[in-house]
């Protein structure tokens, strides 16, 4: 949130606008005032889609269709104009943060917020669809937690965008593709069943903290929504029985928001639904917003107000999407690196070469797309390769559509304790028609070597599977001959915690109190702050366009392209993220680095955890292999 420019009008209709509350895809947010002094928060679609000759005709249906949405879950359209040079809508503004908001800065929520929630975002789509609308983008930034339950918006806008207009056919798509239904993700015709699936993958990301259908691209993401069955062993198992209907691929399996509201049944009454952060993020906007209506009379200048304000920011609502914002003008331009220093003589944090087939060292260099290709998996069937964008992992399919997942990582620490596998501590977790295997690595504590599939007939035919395609994996990587390709100048085969010595690692961001090898490919430094270095493959990156940062930019670190993502959530609270491509493996892929600065423990500023990130990443730069 953010006082309007100099010289910006201050008029959208019959209303008085003094913020901007943000910008989406669809259009930008102002917050303003009725002549009652109501609040209300006023989008204004983008020029752009004003030229299009359906595009007014399709607004005015669908604002005449919300306008009879009704209920207690929903923030009520009050106004609009398809005619205005620019065409607005305005609806009541709600204060609160958006459940994306409340999930990044408090984790995911507790079961009772869970019911609270799912009760109150079936309600809405009840009045939504008795309405006759498909709201096509039920996503956690749309969905805001005021004081007393959840409330739906930006209802009826998507559908007003998408009609004919040659905007949507340009390979854009409108929506947010980890909570699509597999139907919007294929450009097929939509009924409130979209909606119901959307509930569904919500409900999981905010009792989890994750979509369950992430991956890592835009199109990635998509694969997962239409082929995918999501990973839902880990759900409350009354959540579970929720979730899995709505889940469903084929939408006339899907259930209705009645029948939701049956299986939560009576839901306890409380004074407040959710976790104490979210009652402080209310406050905290709410001061804010009373600030800007009443600002106090300024000492010198009014850029001097502004960088009060600045100093005192706080995460607050945009348009459905919350984002932690400065007050203080526009973000700088994108910085360039200055010379860096040679780095000093160090010796590398490195260990002693672990010989172990199944050691770190070893297993950088396997291609876990060769092990178990062409393999018969007993009551299974034979394994062909899916998805092989990861170092770490690969996701093969049957020739019935059936998927089993092999990699390394720290998924399954948490399974029970089963025995032995080929000589090794065996972790199994199962649940319903889901299993996972995994086997602990020498060398890696936090690591293990997995094997996982779902959508079986029962628990115990998934185990069956995972333990038979785990020991062929086991027994294979011991006998060698699966490596990888090592092109020169990959990242593939690095030991990343090797890459930077403890003297300077501790002179860029220590005291470090300790050096961890998280994974294969991922290093944690716990310093003064923390500091989390990964090398991926996967999609080239870009510039993020994520409300969630505060600020983002292009650097240029010695001749890198580097994008940095800030996030100023507050002293001890914030990050910065700095991402660049290392080697391009073809137009779609590369090899990639990641790094994230955390003032957590600190009395730090985000632009300090850049500054960090930055010295680190001139560092870390001299040190890799040249592609």
């Amino acid at each position: 949130m953010k006082p309007l420019n100099t010289g910006e009008p201050t008029d959208v209709g019959r209303y008085r606008v003094f913020a901007a509350l943000g910008e989406g895809g669809m259009g930008r947010v102002l917050l303003g005032t009725s002549s009652d002094g109501r609040l209300v928060a006023i989008k204004q679609v983008h020029p752009g889609f004003a030229h299009d000759p359906g595009f007014r005709e399709r607004f005015r249906r669908e604002v005449t269709a919300s306008r009879m949405v009704s209920g207690a879950y929903t923030a009520p359209v009050m106004d609009a104009d398809p005619d205005a040079p620019v065409p607005w809508l305005a609806s009541v503004f709600v204060p609160g943060p958006s459940l994306s908001e409340a999930v990044a800065a408090g984790g995911p929520l507790p079961p009772p917020a869970i019911r609270h929630l799912a009760a109150g975002l079936a309600l809405a789509l009840g009045d939504i669809h008795r309405a006759g609308l498909v709201h096509r983008d039920l996503k956690p930034s749309n969905v805001i937690l005021t004081g007393d339950g959840p409330r739906v918006i930006d209802f009826g806008i998507a559908r007003a965008v998408e009609g004919d207009s040659e905007l949507t056919h340009t390979g854009s798509i409108i929506g947010s593709p980890g909570f699509m239904s597999p139907e919007q993700a294929e450009g097929k015709p939509l009924t409130p069943a979209s909606d119901m699936f959307s509930l569904g993958a919500l409900l999981v990301m905010a009792a989890t903290g994750s979509n369950p259908f992430t991956g890592t691209s835009t199109p990635h993401t998509l694969y997962n929504v239409v082929h995918v069955q999501p990973d839902l062993r880990y759900l409350d198992p009354g959540l579970r029985q929720l979730v899995e209907p709505c889940l469903a691929k084929d939408p006339t399996a899907r259930p209705s928001p009645a029948w939701v509201l049956e299986q939560l049944g009576p839901i306890a009454p409380t004074t407040s639904p959710w976790p104490p952060l979210v009652p402080h993020l209310i406050q905290a906007q709410q001061a804010e917003v009373r600030l800007l209506l009443d600002p106090p009379p300024p000492r010198r200048s009014r850029r001097g107000l502004y960088a009060a304000l600045a100093a005192v920011a706080v995460v607050v609502v945009a348009g459905g999407t919350v984002a932690a914002v400065s007050l203080n003008g526009e973000d700088p331009p994108p910085a360039v690196a200055a010379p860096s220093e040679p780095a000093p003589p160090d010796v590398p944090a490195t260990t002693p070469v672990n010989p172990d087939p199944l050691g770190p060292d070893n297993l950088r260099r396997v291609d876990f797309c060769k092990v178990l290709e062409g393999r018969e998996v007993p009551g299974f069937g034979k394994l062909g390769k899916e998805i092989d964008i990861h170092f770490d992992t690969c996701t093969y399919s049957t020739p019935a559509g059936k998927w089993l997942e092999l990699g390394a990582g720290g998924g399954l620490v948490d399974g029970e304790p089963a025995g032995e596998l080929e000589g090794l501590p065996l972790y199994v977790k199962g649940s319903d028609d889901s299993c996972g295997a995994a086997v602990a690595l020498p060398g890696l504590p936090n690591t293990k070597l997995s094997t996982r599939v779902n959508s079986l007939s029962t628990k115990d035919e998934a185990c069956s599977v995972v333990k038979s395609a785990l020991t062929d994996a086991v027994k294979r990587i011991r006998a060698g001959g699966h490596e990888r390709e090592l092109p020169a100048g990959t990242l593939a085969p690095l030991d990343p915690c090797a890459l930077v010595g403890p003297a300077t690692a501790d002179r860029l961001i220590g005291p470090v109190v300790a050096t961890n090898r998280e994974h294969l490919h991922q290093c944690y430094y716990d310093a003064a702050g923390s500091l989390r270095m990964s090398l991926v493959r996967a999609y080239p990156p870009v510039q993020s366009k994520d409300a969630y940062y505060s600020r983002t930019a292009t650097l240029d670190l010695g001749g890198t392209k580097v994008y940095l993502a800030e996030n100023d959530d507050g002293v001890a609270r914030s990050s910065c993220s700095l991402t660049w491509q290392h080697r391009s493996v073809s137009d779609r892929d590369g090899e990639n680095v990641e790094l994230t600065f955390g003032t957590s423990g600190t009395k730090l500023t985000s632009a300090e955890a850049c500054e960090k990130a930055k010295g680190f990443a001139e560092v870390l730069l001299q040190k890799l292999p040249k592609p």
